[in-house]
């Protein structure tokens, strides 16, 4: 859809986040200040239009929808909610009326209407929800799936290897990109019967390096990293805990040393500013659903408007790069291998 010279369109489900149209817009105006794009908001348009400064009317297009799926709601139930706002979102992109959705709403209605609206890529059974988690090296680890897919079969967690390869390859720049398996040990004969298969299918992709265990998806010894999406939620909800856990213990014990607190001054800047910004979430805004035909990104239901800005910008980077075709064309070569 999108031409040479022509803007990529991303469509915004204005209205799923936990907080309302308010950061999901002010993240859409952000956006617009750094980049030339053109947002469909999707939503209540009054309530839409009571956000938007005169100066930004021209530069948005609006699509009413009357209805909101609730995080409280059933996932299944979105297909039938043909009014609501995430439903056009997507139905915008399946009508290559857009090239890309963002939304901060409910997670699972996104997945689903994603998958079954705009469609999978050819070799691809099950999209994976894939996120980017901090480490020592220079650039972050990629983790799939964290959610998408809770039941795996090895043919999942095969796919799930060439879309981690071609995404760090494309998106982030990293040549060769290096993929494991996350499994309870590093030898090959470690793991279950499913990682067990899977290491057999994967082996099959040049990046593929073994098995890993979960501390290598923190010490930058590997790019992306593979698992089905019940361990990788766990494991995502775990890694969120401890480093907020880090932080209010760290706070802790500065408020009661006195030295601490002067080294914490010293620091703040420099370590913690920096620190921070590495384990932060609205750093990158939400989780890319890769497999699907398009460009889909989901984001936390309490994202601020900066992490909504993050967003936008992923959904425009995978939309100009040729994340799917590389995607295709892994898969593709290793069947005939």
């Amino acid at each position: 859809m999108q031409g040479r010279h022509s803007k990529i369109r991303v469509a915004i489900d204005a209205m799923g986040g936990d907080f309302g149209p308010e950061p999901i817009v002010e993240g859409a105006m952000q956006a617009l200040r750094e980049k030339d794009y053109i947002p469909i908001l999707v939503g209540d348009k009054e309530e839409i239009l009571s956000l938007l400064p005169s100066n930004f009317m021209h530069k948005i297009e609006i699509v009413e929808a009357s209805d909101v799926i609730a995080m409280s709601d059933q996932a299944t139930n979105a297909l039938r909610r043909k009014e609501s706002s995430i439903y056009k979102a997507v139905e915008l992109v399946r009508d290559k009326k857009a090239d890309a959705v963002v939304s901060a709403g409910h997670s699972g209605a996104t997945m689903t209407l994603a998958t079954l609206r705009i469609g999978r890529l050819p070799h691809i059974s099950k999209p994976a929800l894939a996120t980017l988690m901090p480490n020592l090296g220079a650039s972050k680890t990629l983790v799939l799936d964290v959610g998408a897919v809770v039941d795996c079969k090895a043919q999942n967690l095969y796919e799930f290897g060439a879309m981690g390869e071609a995404y760090v390859e494309k998106i982030m720049g990293i040549k060769n990109p290096e993929v494991g398996l996350l499994a309870n040990g590093e030898e090959a004969s470690k793991g279950n019967e499913l990682t067990k298969e899977a290491f057999k299918l994967l082996e099959n992709l040049d990046g593929f390096i073994g098995n890993v265990e979960g501390r290598d998806i923190f010490n930058g010894s590997v790019n992306v990293v593979v698992c089905d999406g019940f361990t990788g939620n766990i494991l995502l909800k775990a890694s969120e805990g401890v480093v907020t856990t880090i932080f209010s213990m760290m706070k802790q014990h500065i408020r009661r040393s006195l030295p601490a607190k002067f080294g914490a001054l010293l620091m703040k800047k420099k370590v913690f500013t920096n620190l921070k910004k590495q384990v932060d979430y609205e750093e990158y805004g939400g989780a890319p659903l890769l497999g699907v035909d398009g460009c889909a990104i989901v984001s936390h239901g309490s994202s601020s408007a900066k992490a909504i800005k993050n967003a936008i910008f992923q959904a425009i980077s995978y939309t100009k790069s040729d994340v799917n075709a590389t995607i295709e064309e892994l898969l593709t070569e290793s069947k005939r291998a």
